[in-house]
């Protein structure tokens, strides 16, 4: 689904990607591991090219990506994307910011392609995918209040099912955990697991080493904006290749 070939990132004199080869399958779920500064979130914000790269090509479905030349919102409804800190749309009730982007889109390609289907119709199916999603997280009461009034766990949890919204072929998730209290960790977890027990293609960056033991079928280990390990997880865990990575998890297990 996703080839990255030679991919390089650098923020004036600072090299933050260093060349980075790696080939995402239909179906992976990738957890993307390694000490703070070591261009994980990088890389992955460099994979919907949320930053340019400065070198490289992003194979995403046959397409490169990382061309300029190339329209990258089309992509990028395919391609989902949860943050560290939710990034809901504070002015928007949990409903508006599930149903904007399918409603937009669709409502776009109902023009583009003459379906016959009017506004209202469309904002009526998303609006009843949206409910069920909010169901599946048992959040439907809390459809017509605004983010501020939510917990951590549950503005994550929306800005997972926000992301489902659009059906996308892979979802990234950029350290989703980070920000919350510890006790709300593991609700973003559980249905981050039902997620990947559906099929969905996930990378995940993130300091949950249990839930890449647990979930992960590939570890990556990044330091110095390099890859120094990608393999199965139990050996990782069990068996690090490299110095730098047994000197990161001697701190971190």
């Amino acid at each position: 689904m996703i080839d990255v070939i030679n991919l390089k990132k650098s923020f004036g004199s600072h090299d933050v990607l260093n060349g980075i080869d790696i080939t995402i399958n239909k179906g992976d779920i990738v957890v993307v591991i390694g000490p703070s500064g070591s261009g994980k979130s990088t890389f992955l914000r460099c994979l919907n090219c949320m930053e340019d790269p400065t070198g490289g090509q992003i194979i995403f479905n046959d397409v490169d990506i990382a061309d300029p030349h190339v329209d990258i919102n089309v992509h990028r409804r395919h391609m989902g994307m949860v943050f560290q800190h939710f990034n809901l749309f504070n002015n928007k009730t949990v409903l508006e910011n599930i149903m904007l982007a399918p409603e937009y889109v669709r409502c776009k390609e109902a023009k583009k392609l003459k379906t016959g289907k009017s506004k209202k119709q469309i904002h009526e199916e998303v609006k009843n995918e949206a409910m069920e999603l909010l169901k599946r997280i048992g959040l439907e009461s809390k459809a017509d209040v605004y983010p501020s009034t939510l917990s951590g766990g549950q503005k994550q949890r929306v800005a997972i099912v926000r992301a489902l919204a659009m059906n996308p072929d892979v979802i990234l998730f950029d350290e989703p955990t980070s920000a919350l209290d510890p006790e709300m960790v593991g609700e973003v977890l559980d249905l981050m697991k039902s997620v990947a027990a559906e099929g969905m293609t996930m990378i995940v960056v993130t300091h949950e080493m249990g839930f890449a033991r647990e979930v992960a079928n590939r570890v990556i280990f990044m330091d110095d904006g390099r890859i120094l390990e990608s393999g199965d997880p139990k050996e990782f865990f069990a068996n690090p290749k490299t110095q730098r990575a047994r000197e990161f998890l001697s701190k971190v297990l």
